[in-house]
């Protein structure tokens, strides 16, 4: 970037600046024309004579239920379309349940049998 004297630097502000204004005066005028009043100002009364804030209309309870019935059926189809079926319980078949079983009585002997056999062995004595 080209080096310039402060005089030169200045200038430029201020035109800048007064560029600035006329901009920000523009779209304020563009903006009341279109009933833009900015933010927290409230309208202004019909009559002229100070500003008066706009009149809240209110709902009778019969409508209110009729919206929340509503919004209550919306939430319940939404809740509907997702919802996942439950998967089928499994059923073992008698041939699986008497797989099982044998093999369960099968391990149970052999459990007991190695117990037998240690039972059954001579303890050693020890040397002296």
């Amino acid at each position: 970037m080209a080096r310039y004297d402060d005089g030169f630097l200045r200038a430029a502000l201020l035109g800048y600046e007064s560029e600035k204004f006329k901009m920000q005066a523009a779209i304020a005028e563009i903006q009341s024309q279109l009933g833009h009043r900015g933010p927290g100002r409230p309208k202004a009364a019909v009559d002229g004579h100070g500003p008066t804030a706009p009149k809240r209309r209110t709902m009778s309870a019969s409508a209110r239920r009729r919206i929340a019935a509503a919004q209550r059926k919306r939430w319940a189809a939404v809740r509907k379309a997702k919802a996942v079926p439950p998967k089928p319980k499994r059923k073992l078949s008698a041939a699986g349940r008497k797989a099982i079983i044998d093999a369960v009585k099968k391990r149970w002997a052999a459990i007991r049998a190695a117990k037998k056999k240690v039972a059954t062995k001579p303890k050693a004595r020890k040397a002296t």
